[in-house]
């Protein structure tokens, strides 16, 4: 379980922060160096994925999860964003979800 958790963390790294560095090449006018690193970023994020010991469909369900609060985690970080009550219930939920679908055992 620690292995999935660390790879959905470092799966999220990559995509959220790739996506944000592309978003501030076009978006902001950074160098183009800036497109170059975020399209790296995407890519390790493709293979990242790849390495849950889960099936294809129950991992990127989970992962969506994942996604969802580390977009919310880096917007609080780098851009101010104050999450409210309905912002951290959504979040509690969706945690709960990624656990039943990843991590309860089945037959």
């Amino acid at each position: 379980m620690l292995k999935s958790l660390i790879l959905f963390i470092l799966t999220a790294l990559f995509e959220v922060g790739g996506g944000f560095l592309i978003w501030l090449w076009i978006k902001e006018h950074k160098p183009l160096y800036f497109g170059i690193i975020g399209m790296t970023a995407l890519i390790l994020y493709g293979i990242l994925a790849t390495l849950q010991n889960n099936e294809f469909g129950r991992i990127y369900a989970a992962y969506g999860g994942i996604f969802i609060v580390f977009s919310i985690l880096w917007a609080m970080g780098f851009d101010g964003f104050k999450p409210d009550k309905w912002d951290m219930m959504g979040v509690g939920l969706i945690l709960l979800g990624i656990f039943m679908i990843m991590y309860i055992p089945r037959k």
